[in-house]
């Protein structure tokens, strides 16, 4: 056998993962900085790295215009990253390889078990199956919903194609779009608003949720329950959004709400309390907003979509575990229970390893970030670029790809750093750790242990 080919045959679950995503972004990277790719002088590759990433990582953070800069040709390549970024480099490549009838590895069923599944299933086959009818299906009909606003305004086939760009880029939780205001013309407008939270919340509640809610309503016995890991999804995404609905309507009340209507301004809160799960629409500009809401959606960046989802984030289980975690230890109990159910202390291990995680690398992260934009500036001049990095930094790692404008300022260095925070965040952290340091339980080694003092 090529050695070569036997090494790709042994790499691990978590590196074959990174290596596929880093392949589609090279890839796209490169048909980006072709001439037929641009309006004008072709892009820089930087840049066209940094748009493919963004796009394959479904976050939505660009450097030049999506509408303008690129042509037809690169607008269809950053559609196509996206919607294989949406559906997983892993999904997709197993249903092809369904599709051809070559079947799938150990490998290959053990990426897909740690990408999408939190129980088994009995076909993988059926499942990778349902997963692209159920994502383009709702593609489809969210297409349909939008050319009834963007085919009278832009003609049939203009108003056609941006419908399909922004019903993919949505369920897919990437934030593309091809306005120059993004959706600020459409503040007003129920049908856009409607469709894009609709699909950004079943781009973001994850496939399996689907799948079991669509089980459930064809079975008789209505006794059956949803399983703790769907309930733990609806709770915590239904507490999010209309939570974070109410904070950010009631925060810009007295200031960025200003001259609204109340239905204006309940759209605008409600919108942007979807979409900073990982979306990255906007209807009003950010910088409108006060210090407190912009803070508060940072919070809900962090937080993200669900697992298993096109969306990124710490997932909205990883946080509801946390408080768990949290509460049944200041209770003094030494497990962990949700909805009367026990959570395994190895989820509790997982969950409390990916927040901590999480926290470190954004915080360095945030920190070079913070050192390369503002390095030889004055104090004053640094000062307003520390809310525009970090909430960058947090954006790129959530997968969001909600701006305050510093995108197209960033330094080489700058792009550098968003670019591996987007990917950190999209691969997963975990996996990306899991990439590097090899686990082997056979090494860890135990010793007597010995109290210290805290608090």
């Amino acid at each position: 056998m090529n050695p070569n080919r036997k090494r790709l045959r042994a790499m691990s679950p978590s590196l074959a993962l990174s290596v596929y995503y880093a392949f589609a972004i090279l890839l796209g990277a490169f048909a980006l900085t072709l001439p037929i790719a641009c309006n004008g002088p072709p892009i820089s590759f930087l840049d066209a790295l940094f748009t493919a990433t963004s796009a394959q990582c479904v976050t939505g953070l660009t450097v030049v215009d999506t509408g303008s800069q690129f042509t037809l040709f690169g607008q269809l390549v950053i559609l196509t990253l996206i919607q294989i970024g949406g559906l997983g480099i892993t999904t997709f490549s197993v249903y092809l390889f369904f599709y051809l009838r070559l079947g799938v590895a150990t490998r290959g069923r053990w990426i897909i078990q740690d990408t999408l599944l939190h129980t088994p299933v009995d076909s993988l086959r059926d499942l990778i199956r349902g997963i692209v009818l159920v994502t383009l299906s709702i593609e489809a009909l969210g297409a349909l919903l939008l050319s009834f606003a963007f085919v009278p305004r832009f003609g049939l086939l203009k108003g056609g194609y941006y419908a399909i760009f922004h019903s993919v880029s949505a369920f897919c939780n990437a934030g593309f779009g091809l306005l120059p205001d993004n959706l600020i013309s459409y503040r007003n407008d129920p049908l856009v608003n409607l469709t894009i939270m609709a699909l950004i919340i079943l781009g973001g509640i994850g496939f399996l949720v689907i799948k079991e809610v669509a089980d459930l309503s064809r079975i008789k016995n209505r006794r059956r329950r949803l399983s703790l890991h769907s309930r733990l999804v609806f709770w915590t995404s239904g507490i999010l959004i209309v939570g974070g609905a109410l904070v950010v309507g009631l925060l810009e009340a007295p200031s960025g709400f200003v001259g609204m209507g109340f239905f204006e301004g309940f759209w605008t809160a409600l919108f942007h309390s979807v979409s900073a799960r990982t979306a990255g629409f906007n209807t009003i500009d950010l910088n409108q907003f006060e210090v407190s809401t912009l803070f508060f959606l940072m919070f809900l960046m962090f937080v993200g979509a669900s697992p298993g989802s096109a969306g990124g984030g710490i997932k909205t289980t990883s946080l509801a575990l946390f408080v768990a975690i949290l509460h049944s230890r200041l209770k003094g109990l030494p497990h962990t229970n949700v909805f009367r159910r026990t959570v395994p202390e190895a989820i509790v291990t997982k969950t409390l390893t990916l927040v901590m995680l999480a926290a470190l690398f954004l915080g360095a992260a945030t920190f070079a970030l913070l050192a390369v934009q503002t390095y030889g500036l004055s104090f004053n001049e640094s000062r307003g670029i520390l809310l525009e990095c970090t909430f960058e930094a947090v954006s790129a790692f959530a997968t969001v790809g909600l701006s305050l404008g510093v995108t197209s300022k960033l330094l080489p260095l700058g792009k550098i750093i968003i670019i591996l925070l987007m990917f950190a965040g999209r691969v997963g952290l975990l996996t990306l750790a899991f990439t590097i340091v090899r686990r082997s339980q056979k090494d860890a080694v135990r010793y007597g242990e010995e109290n210290i003092m805290i608090g």
